[in-house]
């Protein structure tokens, strides 16, 4: 019997004989600059340095630059700065300076290995031009005081920069101590025609980047719910954490100024599935080690756990992934909105299909049913420019953080071009054919037969991508945008679009199935909670001869994803149906059948399937009941407010109806 090899594991490999320097992965990894750097080697004892310039006080003038940068929100007592756009800053010498005879500079530093080529040290002489290098000017002198514009080029790298203000002299390099107060913070600029995020709409910005708080859909077609969320993307500690993020990813300094690099790196970090991310999935139900993903109301918390402890945070689903990562991306300086898809296709092999699968009996093959159609799931949309795509391919970029399917090895999605997926232009990185499903698949039912064969039953090619939402621009209304991703389903823009698609690798299926003479259709009523109701099954006779209908019927308990948890009712029935003849056959639901094994956020998805025994022709339906929850409404009279203002001065709390002392 072999035995087990002792030894430990090997460690990380050294970056030693392969390069100089490791590559720099950190922001917060820095090292000390000395204050004074010798040009040549020096005599013993310090050289004398009283001629030349000293440096006083240093004045990162936060009011005017924050105010001019829209970065005033941040609780951060730093300067915050976006790049492509001049700040000042304001520097105090032991005397008045002379351009003549004193020269100085300043140093912009990131990382622990600085080096220019990298972008990782900025040093910016005084109106000394240079292409594509960050440029530096006197805005004024007085006195000893002299005020500098600083413009950081608009792909810098994003980050926290450490600034030096230094002295040259004949000896030597002098400059100022570090300070991690004078510390910079460099974002995208979204407001900068030269940044590769520039969205040139007021309203959009101020809704897309300067908002802190939002409503998330869903819910069910049918039955639309609001969830409020604190994104908090300016509140203490928030752009810290973000940057932590990009750390714990591991993420390369240089690639930190390239939005579609930073997109696609924190779609794969809001999620732990595979690198130690933000966020620990979890759909189950059981919520004994965490917090259940209906308690959390906004973002702060949760990066704020994640940065202090290093360790992923439990619980989250789809709109917690989108609301976190929403926040990541608002508080560097990214457009970014959370995005609905109701009928949200999860395609697990690509083909524009989703298949279900039923045996003889009609019921739901879970073995063998792998893709599954979410209620609805909710995604990003973040705006930027995509220089590695042909022209047009820009705009909005749908991310998604949600743990479904991976890419390049990781459990992430996007950036995917909007505009690509409308046009079936799904060649184009990243993910597009993927996020293309998910509001263009079909539905397929398949009914397996004894011998194991799959034999086709119905193809619906519109149910999935029903309605796509996002938050309305000022206000907690809905915005309809499923016309950005796709055409009106029947259209020729559609067909050709799904032919585009197919070209590229993705195939559709060719339904070969002779149209059935008997239609079946499913109606229901709105269905509150708890309450019983009656399920309509509608058959209509197309054929001049007598028909009989073998019908099975399955109610199934599912999560919002379209997994299936229970099936509480099966029933089989035989309709005999005249010539041309319309029946309606009403199935009563008790809700004795369904409460007690409702699972969170659960519907009920009912699949109608039956044989025409005169003709063997399989006809099927499907629903999905929604069960709707009272509404709770609070309704506060003018009066009250005033009364509730005046007593909270005296350390008491009005609510409607009540009166609470605390302390």
């Amino acid at each position: 019997m072999a035995t087990q090899d002792p030894s430990p594991r090997p460690g990380p490999v050294s970056y030693r004989g392969r390069s100089s320097l490791p590559m720099a992965s950190s922001n917060t990894d820095d090292r000390e600059v000395p204050q004074f750097e010798p040009f040549q080697l020096m005599p013993r004892g310090p050289p004398p340095l009283k001629e030349f310039l000293d440096i006083w006080d240093v004045n990162n003038l936060n009011d005017i630059n924050k105010k001019q940068h829209h970065t005033d929100l941040y609780a951060n007592e730093n300067l915050i700065v976006r790049r492509a756009q001049e700040f000042q800053i304001r520097i105090t010498f032991d005397r008045a300076y002379n351009p003549l005879q004193d020269q100085f500079l300043l140093e912009f530093v990131i990382g622990r290995y600085p080096q220019v080529s990298k972008g990782t040290y900025i040093p910016i002489r005084i109106e000394e031009e240079r292409p594509q290098s960050w440029r530096g000017r006197i805005l004024e002198t007085k006195d000893n005081m002299v005020t500098v514009g600083i413009t950081a080029t608009p792909d810098c790298i994003v980050g926290r920069f450490r600034v030096y203000v230094a002295v040259i002299t004949p000896y030597g390099i002098r400059r100022t101590q570090r300070d991690p107060s004078s510390d910079v913070y460099i974002l995208f600029n979204p407001w900068s025609e030269a940044d590769s995020v520039y969205l040139d709409d007021e309203a959009e910005l101020g809704e897309c980047i300067l908002n802190e708080t939002g409503v998330l859909y869903h819910g069910e077609v049918k039955d639309i719910s609001v969830r409020p969320w604190s994104y908090g993307q300016f509140e203490y500690g928030v752009l810290d954490a973000c940057l932590f993020v990009m750390d714990k990813a591991s993420m390369p300094l240089i690639n930190r100024g390239d939005a579609v690099k930073v997109a696609r790196m924190a779609s794969a970090m809001m999620n732990s599935r595979d690198d130690d991310g933000v966020l620990v999935g979890n759909w189950s139900g059981d919520y004994t080690y965490g917090v259940a993903p209906t308690a959390w109301t906004g973002s702060v918390e949760i990066l704020l756990n994640y940065a202090n402890s290093g360790m992923p945070v439990c619980y989250a689903q789809c709109w917690v992934y989108a609301a976190v990562f929403n926040t990541f991306l608002r508080c560097l300086g990214i457009p970014a909105r959370v995005v609905t898809n109701f009928y949200s296709a999860h395609d697990n092999n690509g083909n524009l299909k989703t298949d279900l699968i039923v045996d003889e009996d009609g019921q739901v093959d879970k073995e063998r049913t792998k893709d599954s159609i979410w209620n609805y799931h909710c995604w990003n949309e973040c705006y930027m420019a995509r220089p590695d795509l042909p022209q047009g391919f820009g705009g909005w970029q749908v991310v998604d953080a949600t743990p479904q399917e991976t890419s390049d090895g990781l459990y992430r999605c996007g950036p995917a071009s909007v505009y690509a997926i409308k046009h079936g232009q799904v060649c184009y990185p990243f993910d597009a054919p993927f996020v293309f499903a998910e509001v263009n698949s079909d539905v397929v039912f398949y009914k397996r037969n004894k011998n194991g064969t799959l034999e086709q039953v119905k193809v619906d090619k519109t149910h999935v991508g029903r309605l796509v939402l996002t938050k309305e621009i000022g206000s907690d209304k809905s915005r309809d945008i499923t016309s950005q991703y796709k055409f009106p389903e029947g259209t020729e823009e559609e067909r050709t679009v799904l032919e585009k698609a197919e070209e590229f690798g993705c195939s559709r299926v060719q339904s070969t199935l002779p149209p059935a003479d008997v239609e079946l259709r499913i109606t229901v009523q709105d269905v509150m909670v708890g309450n019983d109701f009656q399920l309509g099954l509608e058959f209509k006779n197309l054929s001049e001869l007598k028909r009989t209908a073998s019908v099975y019927i399955s109610g199934n308990i599912v999560y919002y994803t379209g997994v299936t948890s229970s099936e509480f009712k099966f029933k089989t029935q035989k309709v005999k149906l005249e010539p041309f003849e319309y029946k309606k056959v009403t199935l009563d639901v008790s809700s004795k059948e369904y409460l007690s094994k409702l699972v969170e956020q659960a519907n009920l998805n009912f699949i109608i399937t039956g044989r025409i025994s005169e003709t063997g022709q399989i006809i099927s339906a499907m629903q999905v009941v929604a069960l709707h929850t009272p509404k709770l409404s609070v309704k506060v009279s003018p009066l009250l407010v005033v009364f509730t203002l005046y007593l909270m001065d005296h350390k008491y709390l009005v609510i409607p109806q009540l009166l609470l002392k605390y302390k």
